[in-house]
């Protein structure tokens, strides 16, 4: 009798558990993805700056009114714990320190993309989008452009906006120029 090769995905637990016994290293770059461990990509220094000036910005622009999460989990569902480059959360005192964030405290997640393009769009879009996160951004390097995805219904979003240099972005009724966030100086 022939038995079929099944795949065994891991939830968020044993995720957690893998790395509190080591098989997991703290430097270690991952994301767990619908039951998957995906390892991510390296970081250039034009994404890191990007990033870093990013998050200060909104640090700024939201002091006590939201929570700016840097490359640090927010916990999906119970097979999905991406660390997206920029998260922009509903504000806690704590600061989230009593347990990750979950999809009903996000306002909006912000990924810096160069290499990681196909599965920022592919894999993570459709996710967060299943998930109703409501605004979901993809910064592209490699085009000089920045993707606004907002109104998320059955896995995808409804709104999809393009801005280019030159041109602003609204977040929670804040402006944002796409040159200061594209451009480093």
């Amino acid at each position: 009798m022939a038995t079929e090769v099944v795949k065994r995905l891991i939830n968020v637990d044993e995720y957690h558990k893998m790395a509190e016994m080591g098989i997991l290293k703290p430097d270690d770059r991952l994301e767990l993805i619908q039951g998957e461990i995906y390892e991510m990509s390296p970081i250039g220094s034009k994404q890191a700056g990007i990033v870093n000036k990013l998050a200060s910005l909104l640090n700024e622009l939201f002091k006590n009114k939201a929570v700016v999460g840097v490359q640090n989990p927010v916990q999906i569902d119970d097979r999905n714990e991406p660390e997206p480059d920029i998260c922009l959360l509903k504000y806690r005192p704590d600061f989230y320190a009593s347990a990750h964030p979950v999809p009903a405290d996000v306002l909006a997640i912000i990924e810096v993309s160069d290499a990681s393009i196909r599965f920022d769009k592919d894999v993570k879009l459709p996710l967060y989008a299943t998930h109703r996160i409501p605004e979901y951004w993809i910064i592209d390097l490699d085009n000089n452009w920045i993707e606004v995805h907002t109104n998320p219904k059955k896995g995808s979003y409804a709104s999809i906006q393009r801005y280019l240099p030159g041109e602003e972005i609204s977040l929670m009724e804040q402006r944002l120029s796409v040159n200061e966030l594209l451009i480093l100086s």
